[in-house]
């Protein structure tokens, strides 16, 4: 995890080839005192952190981001407001490479959209 105590778990499952999992953002971690004070917003980069490490749980492996194709923030993740999370992702190996397409959703309706590639990191 990029950030200790970031998230927790609280389901997922598999169906038809799509993972499922539901996560709850802790509104107080230390990230938040610096984005931004009194108005707290979950940072993109870590939005998009939560996908690298769904396709790090199910390959078993460190992964690095080598490419992301339309990753669309729809809205601000307020975790006040919108702690938990719902991501749905369809992960696949082609070649040397994996590749994700996920979707975040929240309360208010889809966060993020992301397509993305990555590469095993050696042990």
């Amino acid at each position: 995890m990029l950030l200790k105590n970031f998230y927790s778990i609280l389901n997922s499952s598999q169906e038809n080839g799509k993972y499922f999992t539901q996560i709850e953002i802790n509104k107080n971690h230390e990230i938040y005192l610096g984005h931004f004070p009194g108005r707290p917003v979950t940072p993109g980069v870590i939005l998009m952190n939560l996908f690298k490490e769904e396709a790090e749980r199910r390959y078993g492996c460190k992964l690095q981001l080598i490419k992301g194709n339309n990753v669309k923030f729809m809205a601000v993740v307020d975790p006040n407001t919108d702690a938990i999370l719902n991501l749905e992702t369809e992960i696949t190996q082609e070649d040397q490479e994996i590749k994700l397409q996920g979707i975040a959703r929240n309360s208010g309706g889809i966060s993020l959209k992301i397509n993305s590639f990555y590469k095993k990191l050696e042990s």
